[in-house]
């Protein structure tokens, strides 16, 4: 018999919290056997020298080598990070006192398996990750941890290109298995790749691609996702095998595309732009490659060369929730000659209808309610917003007070179109605000790009105390989890 009783709120046992990643956080990176990874030669460049907001890519041999050689740490933000690596204890104090119910973090794959090809693993890296575990046990903070954020150990792009080689499979599962084995009574909730679509817009971070060492840079994408899908797929498997109580995930960037207007030209290029997107958890929450892209590659001769099985991999091993990241919408048009937007790894049309933050990123709340009731829709399967925030520039006053009520207007907004979606019968189960405590910028290597609740005094440039200060939204937030959800 149906039943009609109507979701008013969030549920019980949802799971909030804060979002961190590693490589923009744990600083330490020549240390206890750490290697290298992709992100450590990300250098910062001023906002005055910028083309645009994304400046991470390293696209030839020559560049990187030429950035190894500079060996300095001024240069490379993200091999400070905020010093978690040897803070956590006190930022986990913050993190508890606000009440989170999840953090998540991400495992550098790199302190674990200094090389990525390594046979043994690096005692002293899975200690750091045990003591991280056990302090937020002690706080009742479960952990959803992220095997790969941009966390490709270096040594695997300059000696097999990244994940070109087929052979990464083999590294990253043994990875995933060091880990399961090692934290299977510590940690519930994983996630194998973060924002795995990034590739397309960013051959190197998303995979470790040189493109200069490649004929062809798209074939090479996009048969370097297929190593990715299959080692994605081996993973949940893994997990599931050893942890049978465990829960794993994919994670996307969601770009939700609209169309400029009702032309059907408009509409086409919108629907086309979304698949493009969704291609991604199609394939790893359906287990597929889907017709629509398919026909895209035999249209561009893409071959993907695919081993016997590995149909019967992504086919049976999907994942058991889709996470993903929300920071904006685009509008798309038939007219290629349209102004683009600036923005999270891709652009669009400028909507008028929408403000924009202090990097031109357009800030849509209700398109977060638009793209969990599709997301829904179209797979069946629990959701879980792991990334969502404001990047903004923040003041701290004479008395030391930080009054940051554009981000609490602005993860108000997102939470009450969050509310809404859950009662139109989404089935959400957690949410974790991107930057809990200000980091490192992925996209820019900005101090000054803050998301946090928590300010860390700390400039572009390595300059401050890394003294730890609540902002205004501490507060809010706070009371935001302790009412689950009620009182925004």
């Amino acid at each position: 018999m149906m039943t009609n009783k109507k979701q008013t709120g969030f549920p019980e046992g949802f799971l909030w919290g804060g979002a961190t990643a590693a490589n923009q956080l744990e600083g330490a990176y020549n240390v206890d056997g750490k290697g290298l990874s992709i992100f450590d030669m990300v250098t910062f460049v001023p906002k005055e020298q910028r083309g645009n907001d994304i400046e991470m890519d390293v696209k030839s041999l020559k560049e990187l080598e030429e950035l190894l050689a500079q060996g300095d740490e001024e240069n490379f933000p993200k091999r400070r990070g905020i010093d978690f690596y040897n803070r956590y204890k006190e930022d986990i104090a913050l993190f508890a006192e606000m009440g989170f119910k999840t953090f998540r973090m991400s495992i550098s794959w790199a302190r674990i398996f200094p090389n990525g090809d390594d046979l043994t693993p690096n005692e002293e890296g899975l200690v750091f990750y045990d003591k991280v575990f056990d302090e937020l046990s002690k706080y009742g903070i479960e952990p959803l941890v992220t095997l790969s954020h941009y966390e490709i150990p270096l040594h695997l792009v300059r000696k097999y290109n990244g994940w070109t080689d087929r052979r990464l499979v083999e590294f990253f599962v043994r990875y995933a298995e060091t880990v399961f084995d090692r934290y299977k009574g510590k940690v519930k909730y994983w996630l194998t790749f973060n924002e795995i679509n990034i590739s397309q817009f960013s051959p190197y971070i998303g995979s470790g691609i040189l493109v200069d060492q490649v004929e062809h840079v798209e074939q090479a994408v996009y048969q370097a996702l297929h190593h990715q899908f299959v080692a994605s797929a081996r993973a949940v498997k893994l997990c599931h095998e050893i942890m049978p109580e465990a829960k794993i995930g994919c994670m996307l960037a969601r770009m939700e595309v609209y169309p400029e207007t009702c032309h059907p030209d408009d509409v086409l290029v919108a629907l086309e732009e979304d698949q493009k997107n969704l291609f991604f958890t199609d394939v790893q929450v359906r287990g597929a490659y889907p017709s629509y892209m398919l026909s895209y590659f035999e249209k561009n001769n893409i071959k993907i060369e695919m081993l016997l099985g590995d149909e019967e991999i992504l086919l049976q091993h999907p994942v058991d929730f889709l996470s993903f990241s929300y920071y904006m919408t685009q509008v798309a048009s038939g007219n290629p000659d349209k102004l683009k937007q600036k923005g999270n790894f891709s652009s669009g049309i400028v909507n008028p209808y929408l403000k924009s933050s202090d990097w031109g990123w357009q800030i849509d709340p209700k398109g977060l309610r638009i793209t969990l009731k599709k997301l829904y829709d179209r797979y069946q399967v629990p959701l879980f917003i792991v990334e969502n925030g404001l990047g903004a520039y923040d003041k701290v006053e004479e008395d030391g007070s930080i009054n940051d009520d554009y981000r609490i207007d602005y993860h108000r907004a997102h939470i009450e179109q969050m509310k809404e979606a859950i009662n139109d019968g989404v089935d959400l189960i957690g949410y974790t605000s991107w930057g809990c405590i200000d980091l490192i910028s992925a996209g820019t290597s900005e101090m000054s790009k803050r998301y946090g609740f928590i300010y860390v005094d700390q400039d572009d440039y390595g300059n401050g105390s890394l003294e730890r200060k609540k902002k205004k939204s501490f507060d809010w937030y706070k009371e935001v989890i302790r009412s689950n959800g009620t009182n925004l």
